[in-house]
């Protein structure tokens, strides 16, 4: 029992050390952008490249296409409830954004499974409950997997993991798009130095207005 609760405290003590170090990054943001010394950030892929169409369904059963995320600034995940490595330690992470940005209305994040076979409405539903996730602040989607590999590679410029019979998409990196639906970086969410990265960033491109 001591040492249930000496690992609760431990867990509440990081999550504390998190949130009051997003308001840090928050505040320092506030004085970069008020003195103009803000760094642009790069506008990845080939000139001209955005994200395109797509149609998947989130964990509430509805449909979620582009007109969802028109004029946001959006981090975009790909994962399997089934991992037993990278994932898990992504989403936790990615809670950590989730929770600082949940009341932003330009602002959502997009975890599309790359096991659809087996990550249903449902599955995805429990799943999304482990993090305290809710849509539309967080989007756990589903769909055919043709689409949603050829979504991550062309769209979000993710690589495909080599896996000797078929492509499978398994990486620790997210994109985050633009308003405009750029690529305007690529983040390991399995280090928790990218979360201050990351939330920088957001802050940056919530001030950004579409094109």
């Amino acid at each position: 029992m001591k040492k249930e609760k000496s690992m609760g405290s431990i867990s509440l003590r990081i999550a504390a050390f998190f949130l009051i170090a997003l308001s840090a990054a928050g505040i320092y943001w506030m004085i970069s952008v008020s003195f103009g010394n803000k760094n642009d950030l790069p506008v990845l892929g080939e000139p001209g490249h955005r994200a395109g169409s797509f149609s998947f369904i989130n964990q509430d059963g509805n449909r979620v296409t582009e007109k969802t995320v028109e004029n946001k600034v959006t981090v975009v995940e790909y994962f399997f409830t089934s991992c037993p490595s990278i994932c898990p330690r992504m989403n936790k992470n990615l809670q950590v954004i989730y929770e600082e940005f949940k009341r932003t209305p330009d602002f959502m994040i997009l975890s599309h499974t790359v096991d659809p076979g087996n990550d249903t409405v449902a599955v995805l539903k429990a799943y999304a409950s482990r993090f305290d996730a809710k849509a539309p602040g967080w989007q756990f989607l589903t769909g055919d997997k043709n689409a949603l590999y050829a979504s991550a590679v062309q769209d979000y410029l993710l690589a495909a993991a080599d896996s000797g019979a078929a492509p499978f998409i398994h990486t620790q990196y997210v994109a985050l798009v633009d308003k405009s639906r750029r690529i305007r970086g690529v983040y390991d969410m399995t280090s928790r130095e990218n979360i201050l990265k990351l939330n920088a960033a957001i802050r940056q491109l919530l001030t950004e207005k579409p094109d």
